[in-house]
């Protein structure tokens, strides 16, 4: 079993943790990761994309001259895609892009995520993460004493609001339950910032 060190928010290490090896100890398997990260982008587009066709746009309801006898082309309407102003051919339309992965593939994906980021040494554990009111100065801090500088992705048990509301209003810094992490938030923060009892909640869910 892959062992961490086990931290306080004052940056001191009080202990070490031992994390499954099934969750946080496999080799990672990039083809499914790449591939979930996919499947998340793709759920995010909104998809609201739209042209007018031929037969929605303004106008173009009279036949602009007789089918014979003119020396020119044949003209059903003004508004057909050949015209200036006239209605789009085979563009897109409002669609969703959203699909999904079986749900072994899923389950691989985030175990794979999650055993990179002990790999890379980008895993803070600790023991517990609270406080007593909403402080984004306080939540500085304790990254400060965490030595993180950059990106990270913040994970407690159950939902805590005082961090949530003190974590949201520092550049580059994500909160999230167990129950909603995700593929693309671990690999799109450059450190994982877990609790002691969210790492048990993982390991319930996904050994």
């Amino acid at each position: 079993m892959p062992k961490v060190a086990l931290y306080n928010v004052s940056g001191s290490q009080v202990g070490e943790v031992e994390l499954s090896d099934s969750v946080f100890g496999i080799e990672p398997h990039t083809h499914v990761l790449n591939e979930a990260v996919l499947m998340q982008r793709a759920s995010l587009r909104l998809g609201t994309h739209k042209v007018k066709g031929r037969s929605e746009v303004r106008g173009g309801g009279r036949k602009p001259w007789k089918q014979k006898g003119t020396g020119r082309a044949r003209q059903g309407s003004i508004r057909a895609p050949q015209w200036k102003g006239g209605g789009t051919v085979f563009g897109p339309t409002p669609r969703s892009y959203s699909y999904k992965l079986p749900k072994k593939v899923r389950r691989l994906a985030i175990k794979s995520a999650l055993s990179s980021k002990v790999i890379g040494n980008e895993i803070i554990v600790l023991d517990q993460l609270q406080l007593t009111q909403p402080k984004t100065k306080e939540f500085a801090a304790i990254l400060s004493n965490l030595k993180v500088d950059r990106k990270a992705l913040v994970v407690t048990a159950g939902y805590e609001e005082n961090v949530a509301l003190s974590a949201r209003n520092i550049p580059g810094i994500k909160f999230v339950v167990a129950e909603g992490i995700n593929v693309l938030d671990v690999m799109v923060y450059d450190k994982l910032i877990i609790t002691k009892d969210a790492v048990q909640k993982v390991e319930e869910v996904f050994a």
